[in-house]
């Protein structure tokens, strides 16, 4: 069965003023399946997550050509609501960064900042969300805790936590184990195969064994242009572009 595609790109362009940092970009990304994205530093791969819910729209001189279609719909068409845009396109950035407030007031920020203000509702969705992001049993107890008192590895889940709770479709997930240990690493990664159960997951990583153990799709980025796609396992056993063969080989540059 063929999955449906949650976002598509057609002939997608970023622009930093006169500087060009994505160049005709065509990918389809499935729903409920987790998509990495791959390529050496600088080469638009984070710029190219942060366009699929329109993040770099707070940096001067931005500038998107072409479609990005989510659900068939333009996100950078008129009218488009991009306060709704990021409710239903989470992300989870490369470092930590819980607010400096309680574990609790971290996760039903979101909610509230939508409107919901019942306090029942609020709990249970507090108690979702750190559920879903495999954090609640280490944390049930100290709700009312700072967030900032929580190890890295844990503060990474809170923020993944705090991004679930308003239900979105899709979590962008920007190098998110990066800065973390080995041990945070694994329960993040174990955390992402979960999470592609009832989200569409697309993930920078810079460690080819990480997309390879946890992705489905992969994307090589290549001076902002995208090489190679294709079925994860497919792409690092036989890939079709000897740069691609080269940068999972490490042969590359």
């Amino acid at each position: 069965m063929t999955p449906k595609i949650k976002i598509q790109t057609t002939a997608m362009d970023l622009w930093y003023d006169q500087f060009q940092a994505l160049k005709a970009i065509d990918i389809a990304i499935p729903e409920r399946a987790v998509t990495a994205f791959i390529g050496p530093s600088g080469c638009g791969k984070s710029s190219f997550l942060r366009c699929l819910n329109r993040m770099n729209d707070f940096i001067p001189a931005a500038r998107v050509d072409g479609q990005v279609l989510l659900d068939g719909r333009n996100i950078y068409g008129a009218g488009e609501d991009v306060i709704a845009l990021r409710r239903q396109v989470g992300m989870v950035f490369q470092r930590p960064n819980p607010f400096p407030a309680s574990i609790w007031d971290n996760v039903a920020y979101g909610p509230r900042l939508h409107g919901i203000t019942n306090r029942r509702t609020l709990e249970g969705i507090v108690e979702g969300s750190l559920r879903g992001a495999a954090l609640w049993d280490e944390v049930k107890d100290k709700l009312r805790s700072p967030a900032l008192s929580l190890s890295g590895g844990q503060q990474q889940r809170l923020c993944i936590a705090r991004a679930i709770a308003v239900e979105p479709e899709v979590l962008l997930m920007d190098e998110p184990t990066s800065a973390l240990d080995p041990m945070a690493t694994a329960r993040i990664e174990e955390l992402v195969r979960i999470l592609k159960e009832h989200f569409t997951v697309a993930i920078v990583t810079h460690n080819m064994q990480q997309a390879a153990r946890i992705s489905d799709e992969t994307a090589f980025f290549l001076n902002g242009e995208i090489v190679e796609t294709g079925p994860t396992q497919r792409l690092f056993t036989s890939p079709r572009d000897g740069r691609t063969e080269d940068y999972i080989t490490g042969r590359f540059g």
